[in-house]
């Protein structure tokens, strides 16, 4: 396997058109997971939700990957949460970058997972496992998703409890936030669960709608096409069943061309 190129290399290694930018923080959260913060371009633009493609130089050839850009519109850095894979072509290289580091971007953002792509509603869910969570990172702090919804319910299964933190760190950001505690208010609803620990929320979202548990435990009703709105983004099997449920309540799959009452990422899948 290849190491990764040097830092002082990069700028003479990296592809033209491609930003290079810079580590500025890197959290590990389990041995499957991390986030890591990096400068961002003085122009680059993106609407929360969407993802960009992410590389390293392995060797004398650029690695990407498609990565969503957990940070909101507004911020400052730009932000990404990725899962550890020990042989994954850029994975492998990536969870080893530290502060300092450099790592590539290419300029053009792109996703179905924006406030864009949905007609206007009063609430909005977001269903995600393990790293789907990242696309909402960044539509939890954007000030724009409580504008349009009055309520937000994000949802966020793993395997293990431990997998859940950065989800909670998340909320817990949003709390202690100057100005997005305010804004957020109490609009905003965490709703995890796990699938192979003991936890007061056990099992996956989808099996947990069916039961009808997931409403009973938030206290709403059944979905209905005329108010509430979803976003899905995970593994291959939860967003078929995710979107089976949806579509059975009478909501209809929408994209940036034409919107509807839920959208699917399926960048990831495959």
């Amino acid at each position: 396997m290849n190491a990764p190129a040097k830092t002082e290399d990069f700028a003479i290694q990296a592809p033209a058109g491609v930003f290079v930018e810079t580590v500025t923080s890197v959290t590990h959260y389990t041995d499957r997971l991390f986030r890591f913060r990096m400068t961002r371009p003085a122009e680059f633009r993106f609407r929360s939700g969407e993802f960009a493609m992410i590389g390293l130089m392995v060797g004398d050839k650029p690695v990407y990957r498609a990565y969503s850009i957990a940070s909101p519109a507004w911020d400052e850095e730009l932000e990404f949460f990725s899962i550890k894979v020990p042989d994954g072509p850029l994975t492998s290289h990536l969870q080893a970058i530290k502060p300092g580091d450099k790592v590539l971007m290419r300029k053009k953002p792109t996703g179905t997972l924006v406030l864009d792509a949905l007609v206007p509603g009063r609430r909005l869910y977001m269903f995600s496992t393990g790293t789907g969570i990242a696309p909402f990172a960044s539509l939890i702090r954007d000030p724009e998703t409580y504008e349009k919804f009055e309520e937000v319910i994000l949802t966020h299964t793993c395997r293990d409890v431990a997998e859940l933190k950065y989800g909670f760190d998340l909320v817990d950001e949003i709390r202690n936030h100057e100005f997005l505690n305010e804004i957020v208010g109490d609009k905003l609803r965490h709703y995890a669960t796990v699938t192979r620990e003991e936890y007061p929320f056990k099992g996956r979202v989808t099996d947990l709608m069916v039961n009808g548990k997931f409403f009973a435990d938030l206290g709403l009703p059944p979905l209905d096409p005329a108010i509430d709105r979803g976003m899905i983004c995970g593994s291959t099997a939860m967003l078929k069943d995710t979107k089976e449920i949806l579509e059975a309540a009478g909501l209809t799959e929408g994209s940036n061309s034409k919107p509807a009452e839920f959208v699917i990422e399926r960048a990831f899948v495959g």
